[in-house]
């Protein structure tokens, strides 16, 4: 039977494996029965040999007694402020400055969440926590390591044994909403006040004389900086975060790197969309360069560093109440919950009504009608509701029960496979045909003038259209039964319905309502195949294999094609007349289409090129990029560290073409 000594230490490994799966992995493989039991047991073993206690044991995350006052502490590295703006016409300038000061170079961006917290510095030595502190003014912060040590997610001592024998991580402290709405109701329970934000909270106690007030608050920690280190691995901001999952961490997540600053940009508006999944507040993003080499050549200003930069946004809050929440049905069959709100200023604006996206969504936030909600704007996105101000349910509301049968058709809903989303399967229910039309005729799809949301109401109230492709069997005779439709208005709307047939077939997939599928996807199916015939005879693999559509977007487009109502809807439209098919893009003279027909996987450590310069040559040259090895494959371009992509393709007889021989392969082609 292992001793005392040997008991403690394997149950300490195993409580600080579970904390790594919980707050680095996101997962968790016991309860909280379990975990607490765990915790009890070592509580016990430590109790009867107290001479085997260590400070860094996870019994000792909690201090017995306050400290008497927050001592300073001198930052060896200082903790310089992110410059910022609000413009993206700004952030565009800085990434064209930083093109200027590092000429002919390729410069990676990673885009990261901007944690609206309070800024901690964590100092490790030989992998134990030794220090914790504030920002402060940049070069002397406050000492709160008796806080630090409370919060969630901080190992006192390091995962595994390749970490620097001195490192000081850099992140955010923070709450999450969730935590926060219970807080304010143990307060109101205590006849105190509810606190405003998630940030005051948690500047307020991380501050804290005594931690067992704190560790109350149940603080949490994002990791995203490195200031002092002795001997650190990593080479770029990627790796390091890598890093810090393996000594158990956890790093900011949602971090993307991109090959320009171009395409960084572009990624943070469909990042800001995301905003109401988390839990937590955010108040921008940043944009840090990639790789530390470059970093260095870039420096700081006195105030800040030159190689990030915060891209924030406005955000405004207003406390309502939640009025009603009712579904809205959209043109692929997805039921949205909107919630309906006593209107409210926001941002100059007046609000009654925010999106709810999802029913899971309404249980995590546990939404219920006549419930105090915070709703928030920030950027250009739709408002949503942040939390329930929980304190303030002053009755037993009764839980909100999504429907199970579609609220126009009464067809049963149902949930995506491994989803969150619950649709409508019908193709005939005509709340989904209103918004299919209504898509259908729009400017980015087939820009069909004159086909308004009235127009299309009266359309399918009216039976003249029960599917997208009745449209073009419209007559004049029929348009003018319908209210405030004369015969100048029929023919314009008819003549708007002839020219859409020869949109092409790009604007048609965008039009159809095809999930995952937009303008830019769209765009590159239509030039990759060039007819909806050779789609429809590609399977999901080949799909997959096309750069920028992947396995998700390929699986969808394929079963919509080969669905019932998919082959049906296309048979209809080349019957009506509708082109579907596309132009190929017309390449210059010194662009000749040598590798058409070809697909490229590129894997690899690369070191003349970028993975999307060789994804940008092999497009330019009529080839087709693509991320998966396959029998279709013609040639892998591999560089160092390469590893399954390069194993699949030695097995199939896949040309590997080194950095070097794709160039020759290039100029031997042309």
């Amino acid at each position: 039977m292992p001793n005392p000594q040997q008991q403690i230490e394997q149950l300490r490994s195993e409580i600080r494996a579970h904390d790594r799966r919980y707050y680095v992995e996101a997962s968790s493989t016991i309860s909280d029965l379990e975990y607490d039991r765990l915790l009890e047991r070592l509580k016990k073993l430590e109790e009867e040999h107290p001479e085997l206690v260590t400070p860094e044991s996870p019994t000792q995350r909690i201090g017995d007694r306050p400290v008497e006052e927050l001592n300073s502490v001198a930052h060896r590295v200082p903790m310089l402020s992110i410059s910022n703006t609000y413009s993206l016409e700004e952030l565009q300038a800085y990434g064209e400055r930083i093109a200027g000061l590092l000429p002919d170079e390729q410069v990676e961006w990673v885009v990261e969440l901007k944690i609206d917290g309070v800024a901690v510095s964590l100092t490790y030595e030989d992998g134990v926590l030794v220090r914790g502190a504030t920002r402060g003014d940049g070069r002397t912060g406050d000492d709160i390591t008796h806080n630090v040590r409370t919060v969630l997610g901080v190992p006192l001592q390091l995962a595994g044994n390749d970490f620097p024998p001195l490192v000081e991580i850099r992140g955010e402290i923070y709450m999450t909403n969730a935590d926060l709405v219970r807080l304010n109701a143990s307060r109101q329970k205590q006849g105190l006040d509810a606190y405003a934000n998630t940030r005051n909270v948690t500047a307020g106690s991380i501050r804290l004389l005594d931690p067992r007030i704190c560790a109350e608050r149940r603080l949490r920690v994002f990791c995203h900086g490195v200031g002092v280190a002795e001997g650190l691995q990593a080479t770029s901001h990627t790796e390091f975060l890598s890093q810090l999952s393996d000594w158990g961490l956890p790093a900011t997540p949602y971090v993307e790197c991109f090959a320009s600053f171009a395409k960084a940009v572009a990624h943070c508006e469909s990042l800001i969309e995301r905003l109401h999944e988390l839990d937590f507040e955010v108040d921008g993003l940043v944009l840090k360069a990639n790789r530390f080499d470059q970093r260095e050549r870039l420096g700081s200003t006195s105030k800040s560093p030159r190689w990030l930069i915060a891209y924030k946004f406005e955000k405004y809050e207003a406390i309502t109440r939640l009025n009603e929440i009712r579904v809205q049905i959209g043109k692929t069959g997805t039921i949205t919950p909107v919630a309906e709100l006593e209107p409210v200023e926001l941002a100059g604006t007046i609000v009654s009504r925010a999106s709810l996206h999802n029913a899971d969504e309404i249980a995590r936030k546990d939404v219920r009608v006549g419930d105090t909600v915070v709703v928030e704007k920030a950027g250009k996105i739709i408002p949503h509701i942040v939390r329930v101000e929980l304190h303030r349910r002053d009755v037993d509301l009764p839980e909100f029960q999504f429907p199970t049968h579609c609220p126009e058709c009464k067809t049963q809903l149902v949930k995506d496979s491994g989803g969150v989303y619950i649709r409508c399967p019908n193709h005939s229910c005509p709340a989904q045909l209103r918004e299919r039309l209504q898509y259908f005729a729009s400017r980015s799809a087939m820009d069909i003038e004159g086909l308004g949301d009235k127009l299309v109401q009266q359309l399918v109230a009216t039976k003249q259209v029960t599917h997208l492709a009745d449209i073009y069997n419209l007559t004049e005779p029929q348009l003018l039964e319908l209210e405030r439709m004369g015969e100048k208005s029929a023919r314009k709307l008819l003549a708007g319905i002839e020219e859409s047939k020869t949109r092409g077939l790009a604007r048609l997939l965008n039009a159809l309502p095809i999930r995952h599928v937009g303008v830019r996807v769209a765009a590159i199916l239509g030039q990759t195949f060039l007819s909806i015939e050779a789609i429809q005879q590609a399977t999901a693999e080949q799909l997959s294999e096309i750069n920028e559509v992947g396995p998700i977007i390929a699986e969808s487009v394929y079963e919509f094609l080969h669905s019932e109502y998919g082959v049906e809807t296309v048979r209809r439209l080349a019957e009506s007349g509708i082109l579907l098919t596309e132009e190929p893009a017309t390449a210059t003279s010194s662009e000749e289409q040598i590798f058409a027909g070809k697909t490229f996987v590129v894997t690899g450590k690369l070191q003349q090129y970028t993975r999307d310069e060789i994804h940008e040559l092999v497009t330019r040259y009529g080839g087709r990029p693509s991320s998966t090895v396959s029998k279709s494959t013609a040639y892998l371009v591999a560089g160092e560290k390469a590893g399954s992509k390069l194993a699949k393709a030695e097995k199939l007889g896949i040309p590997v073409l080194s950095e070097q021989e794709f160039e020759r392969l290039l100029k031997e082609s042309s």
